[in-house]
């Protein structure tokens, strides 16, 4: 794999399908909708004054970005099983460390992964998950911050992530 190539985000079988979804909906139906309310909008006649108009206009940005935004995931994610469970942090586990003497849970890997859930996620991009990946429980090991502050963390636990 060359250096520039794009991020492989890990996706379940289950994410990768609702996300699908997700963009067949905003790219037909969803789509459709917002154009039939932009239509709307501007047969009611001055746009500059047109509130209607203006929040369709921004819904519209807002799905194209969500569209782009899906479209680039689902063709650069590694679809597959949860990871082994075999204790060592991967994207795809649910990791339990102790940072700066704190007790956190959190998922590594993609926000996407975690869908609708209130699961603290970090990518396995971050200087946390990068300083943790590979680690398994017992590991200590020390990352910079992104200001500066030197942080360790000691694996409790690394588990596959059930979704």
């Amino acid at each position: 794999m060359s250096t520039n190539s794009a991020p492989v985000a890990w996706l379940t079988q289950e994410a990768y399908n609702r996300l699908k979804t997700e963009l067949e909906y905003l790219s037909g139906p969803g789509r459709t909708e917002i154009v039939a309310r932009i239509e709307q909008a501007r047969s009611e006649g001055d746009l500059k004054e047109n509130g209607g108009y203006h929040a369709a206009k921004e819904e519209q940005g807002k799905a194209e970005a969500r569209i782009r935004q899906l479209t680039h995931l689902l063709n650069n994610a590694h679809v597959g099983e949860a990871p082994a469970d075999n204790g060592v942090v991967e994207p795809g586990m649910m990791v339990s460390a102790k940072i700066a003497g704190d007790v956190e849970n959190f998922l590594l890997g993609s926000r996407e992964v975690a869908g609708d859930t209130d699961i603290d996620v970090y990518s396995e991009k971050s200087p946390l998950g990068a300083a943790i990946q590979g680690k398994k429980a017992g590991d200590t090991v020390t990352y910079a911050a992104p200001n500066g502050r030197q942080i360790t963390v000691e694996i409790i636990s690394a588990t596959p992530y059930a979704g």
